[in-house]
């Protein structure tokens, strides 16, 4: 897998050229909720006076992703703001600070930032959330700030965000332990889906009746 990253710690990133401009510095990472991705990022200009820029930096034009700055290959990579919100459902701050419910309802915490894959997908992965009690079940702590894997969408709905109950089991406390814990969830998922039996043909013995001899 990837490295991971919180997205929060992308902001004020400066992005810099192969040839070494810097041409602005991350402002807002942009997410597209359906897809579970990002999209991109919006910019704004260096130094305390700068507002922000008119153009925005595509996910799929990012070089490399560095400690200290993102790299691009020139300026030429920007696009349009458009091509990175490109549909009603992508906008930074969508996702932060909603509720995460689980699909089996329960009330698991609110969400304070999102886990993206490096490389160039821009993948999802999870969510950094201060937990509630309903996942730590005994816990002295009212609540703790974990990361915990999404399923295969992210489904959002209002200001709720919801997860597959069993992605409680694979919480961490860092994202060093997180990078384990979304293996081993995504294995499990995988293998839950391979064991699932194939749908019977409509009209089968699963109506709860078996077909007798034609008349």
């Amino acid at each position: 897998m990837s490295e991971l990253m919180a997205a929060r710690d992308l902001g004020k990133r400066p992005v810099v050229t192969l040839g070494g401009d810097v041409i602005g510095q991350i402002k807002d990472t942009v997410f597209d909720g359906p897809a579970g991705r990002v999209t991109g990022f919006t910019l704004s200009g260096r130094g305390l006076l700068s507002g922000p820029l008119k153009q925005s930096l595509p996910w799929s034009a990012v070089y490399a992703l560095g400690r200290h700055a993102v790299m691009v290959r020139g300026r030429e990579v920007l696009a349009e703001p458009s091509a990175v919100v490109a549909r009603g459902e992508a906008a930074h701050g969508a996702v932060l600070g909603a509720q995460v419910l689980t699909d089996a309802g329960a009330e698991v915490g609110t969400v304070l930032d999102i886990v993206v894959e490096g490389g160039t997908s821009g993948r999802v992965v999870g969510f950094r959330i201060a937990a509630r009690e309903a996942l730590e079940p005994g816990s002295k702590r009212r609540r703790h700030k974990v990361f915990v894997p999404r399923g295969e969408t992210l489904a959002v709905s209002g200001r709720a965000l919801v997860i597959p109950a069993d992605a409680t089991r694979f919480v961490a406390d860092d994202l060093a332990g997180f990078v384990s814990q979304v293996e081993a969830f995504q294995i499990r998922r995988a293998a839950t889906r391979s064991a699932a039996p194939e749908p019977a043909a409509p009209g089968g013995p699963q109506d709860g009746f078996e077909k007798g001899p034609t008349p």
